[in-house]
């Protein structure tokens, strides 16, 4: 008998018939012996709707308000999904986050899980019972709900199996695994048998959809095998774990992340402590940078550019905007119609002339590299946005048009 959470997207429970999809996977594993935990988020669209019911009321709600309102879509798909399992026989009970004893910190919005106390988990499955726990959302240290953000609850079923010591942890999705590209816009994309932690979480991180950074960098660190797989067809999915590079390839992915903005500041003196100053002021409103490009000297000055999350801008913009109007010549600018365009794969570090395949590929589509960053196992550039899609295309035929 092994321990497994599963984890259901909002595509996976948008309807009553997918409900019942849902839990017919779940009691299909617990009667195979196991004991299994079920981590669910909030049925389709149903955040878009809660974030237009708060806009019809208040456009500038406090986040403490909206973190209430957004965890109550996710109580909604584990009552519906208990109700359905109930129909079908077996034991169950659901869970909020609170109640499966997640607590974070208080940041509102995208608050961090400072611990978990599995106890009246592990009591319900003492009792024989499938548990079914609200994901994305936990209770602060002041006892006010809170959400984790982006992909939460992912980050919720992985925290929810390292505290439990499960022996697998399963995240279904609408695609069959975790592949080269996004098989639904790149139709020769692979599925990948298998991918390691780091890969996967450069992949995460780039913009790869199909998991949350957060929850690949917790499964690492605490040695959790994931395994990534569709609740629409039954095959088997993609494993994520410690392992060498399983299929010998060059690069595992191709990523796109249209969530880019572009700051440039331009003209600026240069004297000790300029990166300090500017960058300071980001980190004071945890603001993450990602790629940073400097140019050389000219006259006494220096320009810089770097990009941080388009849903950060206007934050970014306001925190840099007092320090460039008090030096005479700086001049902020910026851009939001960029994506950044990665390539991801354990096979760099042994493979010379990678990042120069990718470039001829764009080279040869006509596509403009704006910015370029690398390390040991990717390379990202920053393109047009309109280009964005034709350079996925071009950089993934480029590598894998020969596979089988």
């Amino acid at each position: 008998m092994s321990l497994i959470v599963q984890k259901f997207g909002g595509t996976s429970v948008a309807s009553a018939k997918l409900i019942f999809n849902v839990a017919n996977i779940i009691t299909r594993a617990y009667q195979e012996g196991n004991d299994v935990v079920v981590v669910v988020s909030a049925q389709g669209d149903m955040t878009d709707e809660l974030i237009g019911k708060a806009n019809e009321i208040n456009t500038n709600a406090s986040k403490r308000e909206m973190d209430v309102l957004m965890a109550s879509g996710e109580q909604i798909s584990v009552a519906l999904l208990a109700m359905a399992i109930e129909k079908l026989g077996f034991p169950v009970t659901s869970l909020l986050g609170w109640q499966a004893g997640v607590m974070t910190s208080s940041t509102y919005g995208s608050a961090m899980i400072t611990k978990i106390d599995p106890g009246r988990i592990k009591k319900e499955l003492d009792k024989k019972n499938i548990v079914i726990v609200a994901g994305f959302q936990g209770l602060s240290q002041y006892y006010d709900v809170t959400t984790l953000g982006r992909g939460g609850s992912d980050t919720s079923a992985v925290g929810i199996a390292v505290a439990l010591s499960a022996d697998l942890c399963q995240i279904y999705t609408d695609v069959e695994g975790v592949y080269t590209a996004d098989p639904r816009f790149i139709k020769n994309a692979r599925k990948l048998k298998a991918i390691s932690y780091d890969e996967m979480l450069e992949l995460a991180t780039l913009g790869a959809q199909v998991l949350n950074n957060r929850s690949v960098e917790i499964a690492k660190k605490h040695n959790v095998e994931l395994e990534v797989l569709s609740s629409f067809v039954d095959v088997p999915g993609t494993i994520v774990r410690e392992v060498a590079n399983m299929e010998k390839m060059l690069i595992s992915g191709v990523a796109k992340d249209n969530n880019v903005a572009k700051i440039s500041i331009t003209g600026i003196p240069d004297a000790q402590g300029w990166a300090f100053r500017i960058f300071s002021k980001l980190s004071a409103r945890d603001i993450n940078v990602d790629t940073i490009l400097q140019s050389a000297v000219h006259g006494d000055k220096r320009d810089i550019f770097f990009t941080v999350n388009e849903d950060r801008l206007s934050d970014a913009v306001e925190a840099l905007n007092k320090y460039c109007e008090s030096i005479e010549g700086a001049k902020l600018t910026y851009d939001k119609n960029v994506a950044k365009i990665s390539i991801v794969g354990a096979g760099m570090q042994t493979h010379a002339g990678v990042a120069a395949k990718m470039f001829e590929a764009l080279f040869t589509a006509h596509i403009d590299i704006q910015m370029i960053a690398t390390s040991e196992i990717k390379v990202s550039v920053i393109v047009s946005q309109e280009n964005a899609d034709e350079a996925v295309r071009t950089v993934h035929n480029a590598f894998f048009s020969t596979i089988d």
